[in-house]
């Protein structure tokens, strides 16, 4: 091996359409699965997902993927509804997420054990690091493929979907998630969204294969986001504001500000034909909700997908990469 080929994939809960379908037209004009274009993939929270769903070995073949990257688009498309959903009680009870979590976990808990099923960590297909935040350790987290595969054991090798669960519960939005350890000891970790500090684990992967691939010097990182916020805070309306009126703004601002300085590393550190950053503009959609699932938000999020695509497109930024990943 000369060269190491990383994917970082951001978190942006249904927004993660967006990079979903870049990947599949990566995948379109390789004709080979990302996990077999890559040598280490990381995900944050929706990134997670796509990670994972993305390395998970097919049933009749273990070497092979179960999913595409279209399969994982029409998984949002299909089933958006399903992950960002609640009943009126739970709206009631919670005052829309005011007061307890704005979402019930049992729609995307079922559906990652749905996609997920009963593969492990240790069976990811190419090498896999996953961000979340222990919030009784106060302490980032990172599910290691790798480690899962050389240690085996009850703190390290996790279902695939606990994993994808434990990156994806985005304070305000879904409650924390209890992972079960030892059954015997009530050992157990509690996880929350990775995105509280590596919604774009760019710099994670990098930092990480420094250390795995030691003598290659040859790093080619392929980053994508899910779509940049537009909204301004208004200065005279934040001064006034209280712990409530912040309470979704500042998640919002720390998400943003995160991939933003983790981008602003990288192309300091990188040359620029061994970083792409291939992130979308919100501004035409006029919102930047994580959580809108609706249709007219899906099909928008859609057309804004192709827009990005067709842009690398025209500038020959795709061909290119494609032609450095193969």
């Amino acid at each position: 091996m000369n060269k190491a080929k990383i994917l970082s994939i951001d978190g942006g809960g249904i927004r993660g359409i967006i990079p979903a379908m870049v990947l599949a037209e990566i995948e379109k004009m390789t004709s080979k699965p990302i996990c077999k274009l890559f040598d280490f993939i990381s995900g944050t929270s929706t990134g997670g997902i796509i990670t994972l769903c993305l390395t998970k070995p097919s049933n009749n073949n273990q070497d092979l993927p179960e999913y595409s990257a279209q399969d994982i688009v029409n998984l949002y498309v299909e089933n958006g509804k399903k992950i960002f959903s609640s009943d009126i009680l739970h709206r009631i009870i919670s005052f829309n997420g005011l007061f307890d979590e704005k979402y019930s976990s049992d729609g995307i808990e079922s559906l990652l054990k749905k996609y997920l099923g009963t593969s492990k960590l240790s069976e990811c297909l190419t090498r896999v690091l996953i961000p979340s935040y222990e919030i009784e350790l106060r302490r980032p987290f990172f599910f290691k493929s790798w480690l899962a595969k050389s240690k085996n054991d009850k703190k390290h090798n996790f279902y695939m979907w606990q994993v994808a669960r434990a990156t994806s519960a985005a304070p305000t939005y879904f409650e924390p998630f209890k992972l079960e350890i030892d059954k015997d000891t009530n050992e157990y970790y509690s996880f929350i969204d990775g995105g509280v500090f590596a919604n774009n684990p760019a710099m994670c992967a990098f930092a990480d294969a420094k250390v795995i691939y030691k003598n290659i010097e040859d790093i080619l990182i392929v980053s994508l986001g899910t779509g940049e916020f537009t909204k301004s805070i208004p200065h005279d309306k934040a001064k006034d504001w209280g712990l409530a009126k912040w309470a979704k703004p500042i998640l919002d601002t720390i998400f943003d500000g995160e991939s933003d300085t983790v981008n602003y590393q990288l192309r300091q550190l990188l040359k620029p034909n061994n970083y792409y950053r291939i992130q979308a503009s919100l501004e035409q959609l006029g919102k930047d909700e994580i959580d809108d699932a609706s249709d007219k938000n899906i099909h928008e999020l859609i057309l804004l997908g192709k827009s990005l695509i067709e842009d690398w497109q025209r500038n020959g930024y795709l061909d290119r990469l494609c032609y450095k990943l193969i």
